[in-house]
Formats: C-alpha cells, structure tokens, sequence
C-alpha cells in the first residue's frame, strides 16, 4: 500500500530502471553514484509504495518479479515523458528570447511595446546598429533586423517582410539654387554624381549623398556636415527628421522617386517563434510617420 498523499517519486523510479537494467545492486549503485545500502532502502520504498515487490535477490544478482516485469516498460515511458515534458519547457524558455536590430533614424519602439505587451514574460531585448554592422543579422548577434531596403544581403539568406513605405526628399544647403523650389524631379537628379558608399547596393539606396569628388563618410553627421558646407546634396527618405535639427539645411520633396522601403529582415529557417511573432506585431504597430 503506498504512502498516503504521497506521489510516486520519479527519482525512485529512475533507480528501480537502473537496477533492472544491470540486474546487481552494486553495479547499478555505482551507475547512480549512491552507496548499495541507500539504493536498496529506495527500492525498497518504491515496493512500498507500490504494494509490490519488484525484484527478487539471486545469488548472481537480481531478476524482476512478474510485477516488476510488468512494471519495468511503464517505468521507462514515465522518464522518457517527464524528460520529453522538460525538454520542451526549456525549449520555450529558450526561444522565447529575442534580439532586434535597428538602424538609423528607425524608431521601433511602437512594435517592442506590443511584441511585450504580447508576450509578458519573452526577454526582448533591442539593439542600434550602424550601418556596417548590418552584418549582425548573419552572423546572429541580433535574430531580426529592422530596417531600409535595399540591403546587402544575399536574397537567399533572408526572408524579408516589408513594414512601410516612405517618399525620398533632398537636403541642401539653404544657399543652394534649389532651396527655394517647392520640389525636385528625380530626372533633376539623374545627372548628379553619386558619392561612393561603404555598402554597395542597388541604385536609389537609403542614403545618398550626391556631388564631385566627394570622398567616402560613413557618420550620418559627417554626411550632413558635408551637405551644410555646400560641396554635396544628400537624397534622404522623409522620415529621417533628423536634417530637420539644422538651420543651415532645407528639404523638399522628389518627384518621380521610387520610395523607401522599411523592411523586417530574418534569417530563412531560423526556428525561434518570437520572429514570427515580432513581424505580426511590426506589421500592426509600425507605420510610416507623418509627413
């Protein structure tokens, strides 16, 4: 008869399928690390629970009673379901952690507000990127990038959703011809020289800065530093208000210019359910700010 209000100790279970399986106290207390007198009152708690007796001592050993064979196969789907059960709990605590990626002017605090309104208990953390560590999606120091496209990310290596569209606007200085024309045309632009770019990608990229003999910059204020002296134009999406801090600068709206895209970027296959679960919230949050 087993113990009243007590359960079945899986720890004891464990050690009746040990010593079946090596058929000899000492060995299998040495298996278990636990002294063979230990082991044998454990068993024998186990009987007691259960009402029965499962093994019986032979000069070479042990061997099962007719109840501990019955009872052995049970014994060994109940440790085999209690590990299976904490294997997926550890599962979920460890894909219920996300790192996102955000560069630029991006504000995403709309979509991590949800995402932790959504999931309470998910660690999400949040992390600025510049524009060289784009390389941070790839090599999984963030799980999510929240960005503009284009990207110089190999199509095949990411699954990309796109967030939001926003139109393209040129920064000058407030002495250049064009600051006073309530627009620009992009076939105005097409002849500008475009300045080269630490990542290479398509044409009408995020961020161009047009002009002659424009050496290479990589800091945004640097960029908008060269734009303010006059020796460039900068081609920039109208949500980066940032040019906006200047008084030195002016911007007006590109006709003819394909937008700028906000895009989430992941990587294809990765398993981890709170990508998912950040697009769903990105995609109902996020939205291209006000002109």
């Amino acid at each position: 008869m087993n113990d009243l209000g007590q359960d079945l100790e899986l720890r004891l279970v464990r050690y009746f399928t040990v010593v079946a399986a090596h058929q000899h106290f000492g060995r299998a207390a040495a298996d278990l690390h636990v002294a063979q007198p230990a082991l044998s009152r454990q068993i024998q708690r186990l009987e007691k629970y259960l009402g029965v007796r499962l093994l019986d001592r032979v000069p070479q050993g042990t061997r099962l009673t007719p109840a501990g064979q019955k009872f052995l196969p049970r014994a060994q789907a109940l440790l085999r379901a209690a590990r299976q059960a904490e294997l997926a709990v550890r599962e979920q605590a460890k894909t219920e952690r996300i790192a996102i990626g955000y560069v630029e002017d991006l504000v995403i605090t709309a979509a991590v507000r949800e995402l932790r309104r959504r999931y309470p208990d998910a660690e999400i953390a949040t992390r600025y990127l510049s524009c060289r560590d784009i390389g941070a999606l790839s090599d999984k120091r963030v799980d999510a990038l929240i960005a503009r496209a284009p990207l110089p990310l190999a199509a095949d290596d990411v699954f990309t959703t796109p967030l939001y569209e926003e139109p393209r606007m040129l920064v000058v200085p407030r002495a250049h011809p064009l600051a006073d024309r309530a627009s620009v045309t992009a076939e105005e632009l097409a002849g500008e020289e475009a300045a080269p770019c630490a990542l290479q990608t398509a044409d009408w990229a995020s961020y161009r800065i047009l002009g002659a003999d424009v050496p290479p910059i990589e800091s945004y204020e640097d960029k908008l530093e060269l734009v303010a002296s006059g020796r460039a134009i900068a081609v920039l999406p109208v949500g980066d208000r940032r040019s906006s801090l200047r008084s030195d600068l002016v911007t007006l709206p590109i006709e003819g210019a394909p937008p700028s895209q906000v895009v989430l970027v992941s990587r294809k296959g990765d398993p981890n359910p709170m990508i998912r679960n950040l697009r769903l919230a990105a995609e109902a949050v996020l939205t291209a700010p006000a002109a």
